[in-house]
């Protein structure tokens, strides 16, 4: 029976995503919102309100469907979207869920048993096991859930410990589950997904491929369709071995593979079980809604025809935070003018989908995503150009964000190149000068060609960030660098620390952030404890030096 009332199970650009397409196919909608959470643009967007709990109890959102007669739920991204459990209450209740059978989101959740399961598929995997079977690097994983939440990368044994206990704390904070494994570390691969459609008469097809490559704390923050610099052999190497796993999965609905790939070789990294933060590139050079497809399988029907990709598509994600440090930032939005499309999401050169808008307050209890914004084009280049222009357009004022970064990223060489992989905010830290002014370049490419690559400094972390914020206490007190919860306090008075070494760990965003002391010297006061919330700016530690 087709959808008449859908809930979406979630909040942000996503749920109103969701909306936007609900609207067009005559779908009435359902928005959820916690009660911090009401006054949001998402809350705002939809046909009936419903105040929930917590975005995190199923039961809650099993609730609002009955409460007001929604006959189907879509989960969005992040929460929920990759629970089995989840998938399986809301089928339980008799409603429609919009993705994926539960047990293949239990298969493709747990990413041991999806390793095992692509070996036997064969998919090639990256090793793994104990650390001295893997070896350093090595990757410390959440074994459920994503989006860089409970992952550490450990270069040496007398870091893994701590890398073990802050991966399995975030990762139990984030998906309710602590387990972690070890991976072995590339250190300079590329990024690339193949987007998976398959519907419930066995028709699985790849919808081509996206590269994704610059991330920042293992999150994405530019994507583009097709993935530059891939053979067709290569390229048809990657949408067969997703498509192979797709159906090992008995996978159902949308859903990306994900992969890394090192030169000729690739690996399968993980599946992600639900719609992804990127797939309007696909969108745009397909001309599918993804959306509509989901609910179109969910319905009982065959796959629309997959049209051949056309031109070129780039995204990018404007978030709430520092353009340098990555850090969270919140506020109100006393000006957000983003460039005009026409009406919201619209498919066609420039495509715009937001989760906020002017006057909107911008805390740090979510994911600080603000919007995405897509360029397509007829070639690579001239959608990076679209991208470009409008990125000057946009205007925010109110909370700090990270559009001057995107304005830096879209016009760096090695990103019109197409020559980015997953290390490239460590080479080229952000609004740094771009390689031409930094070293002669008629060497410097054969020169990492011919000789080993040094390994990449850490990312950034918060030390300069509360440096800067610390003012006339510079040299004595140390200052959070965003709002948030002290989850460990490292030191105490009297203790003596060296540069770098960490001195309080904080939660925002269902991330840890360590502080590190920014000179030698020796602890004369602290000011926090574990569990206290934190405003930005506020003192941790004082030192003397």
């Amino acid at each position: 029976m087709p959808v008449r009332r859908l809930l979406v199970a979630n909040r942000g650009e996503i749920a109103v995503r969701v909306f936007r397409t609900c609207r067009a196919l005559g779908i009435g909608t359902v928005a959820v919102a916690t009660p911090d959470d009401r006054g949001s643009l998402h809350a705002r967007s939809a046909d009936e309100l419903v105040e929930i709990a917590s975005y995190l109890h199923s039961e809650e959102h099993v609730r609002a469907a009955r409460a007001s007669g929604a006959d189907a739920v879509h989960p969005g991204y992040g929460f929920l979207a990759e629970s089995a459990d989840f998938a399986a209450a809301v089928e339980a209740a008799g409603l429609t869920w919009i993705g994926p059978p539960p047990e293949a989101l239990r298969l493709g959740g747990d990413k041991l048993a999806a390793k095992r399961l692509a070996r036997e598929a064969g998919v090639p995997v990256l090793p793994d096991g104990s650390p001295d079977q893997v070896g350093f690097p090595l990757l410390v994983k959440a074994a459920a859930g994503g989006g860089g939440r409970g992952m550490r990368v450990v270069r040496e044994r007398a870091e893994l410990a701590d890398a073990l206990a802050a991966a399995e704390r975030e990762a139990a904070g984030a998906f309710g589950d602590g387990t972690v494994y070890c991976e072995r570390y590339l250190e300079r691969p590329r990024h690339v997904e193949v987007q998976l459609l398959a519907d419930g008469h066995g028709n699985v097809v790849a919808l081509g491929e996206r590269d994704c490559s610059v991330q920042r704390r293992h999150q994405k923050v530019l994507e583009e369709a097709p993935a530059p610099s891939l053979g067709a052999e290569l390229r048809r190497e990657l949408h067969e071995a997703a498509i192979a796993f797709g159906r090992a999965l008995g996978y159902r609905s949308a859903g990306t593979v994900e992969f890394v790939v090192d030169g000729r070789d690739f690996y399968l990294l993980e599946l992600n079980g639900r719609i992804q933060v990127e797939h309007p590139v696909t969108e745009a050079v397909t001309g599918l809604d993804l959306v509509a497809e989901q609910l179109r399988i969910a319905d009982g029907r065959e796959l629309s025809d997959s049209p051949a990709p056309v031109g070129h598509a780039v995204e990018v994600r404007l978030y709430a935070e520092d353009p340098r440090t990555f850090l969270p930032r919140s506020g109100r939005l006393e000006r957000f003018r983003l460039p005009d499309t026409g009406s919201p999401g619209r498919s066609g050169p420039l495509r715009v989908d937001a989760g906020v808008e002017e006057g909107d307050e911008v805390g740090v209890s979510y994911d600080p995503l603000l919007a995405k914004l897509i360029a397509h084009a007829p070639s690579r280049t001239e959608a990076l150009d679209l991208l470009a222009a409008a990125l000057a357009d946009t205007e925010i004022s109110g909370v700090e964000t990270n559009l001057a970064f995107l304005r830096w990223l879209v016009r760096h060489p090695v990103v019109r190149e197409g020559r980015a992989t997953t290390a490239f905010l460590v080479e080229h830290p952000p609004l740094s000068l771009p390689p031409s002014l930094d070293a002669p370049p008629p060497w410097r490419i054969s020169f990492r060609l011919n000789l080993p690559s040094p390994p990449p400094a850490p990312p950034p972390d918060a030390d300069a960030e509360a440096h800067r914020h610390g003012g006339a206490h510079a040299d004595s007190a140390v200052t959070a660098p965003m709002p948030g919860t002290v989850v460990r306090v490292e030191v105490a008075a009297g203790d003596e620390v060296r540069a770098r070494g960490p001195l309080v760990v904080l939660e925002a965003m269902k991330m840890e952030i360590p502080v590190h002391s920014p000179f030698d010297g020796t602890v004369s006061a602290v000011h926090v404890s574990p569990g206290d919330t934190v405003v930005g700016g506020a003192v941790l530690v004082e030192l003397e030096s």
